[in-house]
This record gives structure tokens, C-alpha cells and sequence, in this order.
């Protein structure tokens, strides 16, 4: 059984590279807050006589579940009523930045030139573009995969699909990344 403190230092982890993870994929950061939000609650009401160990897989299956119960209420909802904001322009102007999650940028950023900060930035946004640009279950897999760090088998269940799977969306997603970011210069 988890504690507390585990409970709390593994949603603390978990948190930035969720709702990243749920912006690519519903691509409105006010939703995907209340996304993450949810799963959390869940995964601390129904799940806390689990083993820390567990936490991460299954909060990465609750955000996938939350993440499509979101869709299938905007589809319903969208086949009936339409708010004055959906016809508003969005300004594209958000909070997170993922330089945030980089940890070890603190100490070396005093160290390196304004030209090097700004490329290094601008191939981060280049990057994060062309994640956001995959296909959705190549994105969900890549970003399980590769961001959080979870196998095949932890990315299989947490996708509801087959190892097999897994496999094949990981590498169609590198080799569009790849492809994508050559195409603009940049060298992997």
C-alpha cells in the first residue's frame, strides 16, 4: 500500500509531463488541467491500497481513459450546443513551457551564449511541434514510451493494446520525427 507521501511525491513527478502529454492530445490546456485533475483524483480515491510500485502504470491508464471519456462527451456535447467561445480566436499564448521540465538547464544557463539559449529553444518548440503533429496513438506511444519512460509491456496496457502495437506506432513516430526535423535542419 502506498503512502501518503508516496502517493503525493509521485503525482508531484507525474504532473507536468501529464498535462503536456493531455494538451497534445485534446489541444486545449483549460481541458486538459481538468484532465489531469481528474485522473489524479481517481487514481487517489480508488487506488490507494496499491503498491507504490503500480502508481505510474496505472495513472498512465486513468489519463488515457479520462483523455477519451473528454472526447466522447466534446463529441456529444458539439452534436447539440455550441458555446460563443467556440467561435472566439485563440491568441495560442500558454503558460508551459518546456524548458520548466529540463532540470539541468538551471546551472548551465549561465554558462552558454544568448545565441545558443535561443537555438536551443527554438529547436525544443521544433520538436514539440512535430510531436503534436503525430497521429494520435503514435504521439500517446511515443510519449509513453520515450517520455515516460514506460516498456513496451507498461506502454501496451497503458494503451489498451497489443506489445505488437506498441512496436509499430514507436517507430512509425521516429521515423516522422525523424524525417520532419531533417527536413528543417535540424541534425538528430
Amino acid at each position: 500500500m502506498a503512502s501518503d507521501k508516496e502517493l503525493s511525491d509521485f503525482l508531484k513527478s507525474a504532473e507536468k509531463r501529464a498535462f503536456k502529454r493531455v494538451v497534445y492530445a485534446v489541444r486545449d490546456e483549460e481541458a486538459a488541467l481538468d484532465i489531469v485533475q481528474d485522473a489524479m483524483i481517481r487514481l487517489a480515491e480508488k487506488y490507494v491500497d496499491r503498491p507504490a510500485a503500480e502508481l505510474p502504470l496505472l495513472f498512465q491508464r486513468i489519463l488515457s481513459n479520462a483523455t477519451m471519456d473528454w472526447f466522447r462527451r466534446q463529441k456529444v456535447r458539439n452534436a447539440y450546443v455550441r458555446n460563443f467561445s467556440d467561435f472566439e480566436s485563440s491568441d495560442g499564448d500558454g503558460d508551459f513551457d518546456i524548458l520548466e521540465t529540463l532540470e539541468s538547464l538551471d546551472a548551465v544557463a549561465g554558462l552558454e551564449s544568448a545565441q545558443d539559449t535561443v537555438s536551443r529553444a527554438q529547436i525544443l518548440l521544433a520538436i514539440e511541434q512535430e510531436v503534436a503533429a503525430l497521429p494520435a496513438r503514435q504521439r500517446e506511444a511515443f510519449l509513453l514510451r520515450y517520455w515516460e519512460e514506460l516498456d513496451v509491456a507498461e506502454t501496451a496496457s497503458a494503451m489498451g493494446c497489443s506489445e505488437g502495437s506498441v512496436k509499430t506506432h514507436c517507430s512509425r513516430a521516429v521515423h516522422a520525427l525523424a524525417k520532419a526535423l531533417q527536413a528543417k535542419g535540424i541534425a538528430l
